[in-house]
Protein backbone atom coordinates (compact mmCIF):
# COMPACT_ATOMS: atom_id res chain seq x y z
CA UNK A 1 0.00 0.00 0.00
CA UNK A 2 1.10 3.18 -1.32
CA UNK A 3 1.49 6.08 1.99
CA UNK A 4 0.66 9.66 1.19
CA UNK A 5 1.58 12.72 2.51
CA UNK A 6 -1.09 14.09 5.08
CA UNK A 7 -2.51 17.09 2.67
CA UNK A 8 -2.82 15.03 -0.54
CA UNK A 9 -6.20 13.02 -0.37
CA UNK A 10 -5.95 9.94 -3.02
CA UNK A 11 -8.94 10.71 -5.82
CA UNK A 12 -10.95 7.20 -3.99
CA UNK A 13 -10.94 9.48 -0.99
CA UNK A 14 -11.92 12.33 -3.36
CA UNK A 15 -14.71 10.24 -4.84
CA UNK A 16 -16.19 9.00 -1.28
CA UNK A 17 -15.92 12.38 -0.38
CA UNK A 18 -17.66 13.67 -3.08
CA UNK A 19 -20.26 11.08 -3.17
CA UNK A 20 -21.13 11.81 0.47
CA UNK A 21 -21.87 15.36 0.21
CA UNK A 22 -24.16 14.99 -2.70
CA UNK A 23 -25.84 12.22 -1.17
CA UNK A 24 -26.61 14.68 2.30
CA UNK A 25 -30.42 15.42 2.85
CA UNK A 26 -30.40 19.70 2.09
CA UNK A 27 -33.44 20.59 4.09
CA UNK A 28 -35.27 23.73 2.95
CA UNK A 29 -36.62 26.98 5.04
CA UNK A 30 -40.29 25.35 5.04
CA UNK A 31 -39.21 21.67 5.50
CA UNK A 32 -37.18 23.03 8.63
CA UNK A 33 -40.34 25.06 9.58
CA UNK A 34 -42.87 22.52 9.16
CA UNK A 35 -40.43 20.02 11.34
CA UNK A 36 -40.57 22.54 13.84
CA UNK A 37 -44.61 22.84 13.89
CA UNK A 38 -44.93 19.25 14.22
CA UNK A 39 -42.96 19.29 16.96
CA UNK A 40 -44.95 22.12 18.96
CA UNK A 41 -48.31 20.39 17.97
CA UNK A 42 -47.05 17.50 20.37
CA UNK A 43 -48.69 14.77 18.73
CA UNK A 44 -45.50 12.85 18.23
CA UNK A 45 -42.35 12.59 20.65
CA UNK A 46 -38.99 14.68 19.49
CA UNK A 47 -36.92 10.96 19.10
CA UNK A 48 -39.82 9.69 17.11
CA UNK A 49 -39.99 12.84 14.88
CA UNK A 50 -36.32 12.67 14.56
CA UNK A 51 -36.99 9.40 13.40
CA UNK A 52 -39.24 9.94 10.81
CA UNK A 53 -38.26 13.03 8.85
CA UNK A 54 -34.39 10.95 9.33
CA UNK A 55 -32.24 13.26 11.46
CA UNK A 56 -30.42 12.99 14.59
CA UNK A 57 -31.80 14.10 17.46
CA UNK A 58 -28.98 16.71 18.22
CA UNK A 59 -29.72 18.18 15.18
CA UNK A 60 -32.73 19.27 16.03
Amino acid sequence: MIRRPAGRPSSSEKVIRDIKRKTRKQYGAEEKIRIVLDELRGEDSIAELCRREGIAQSLY
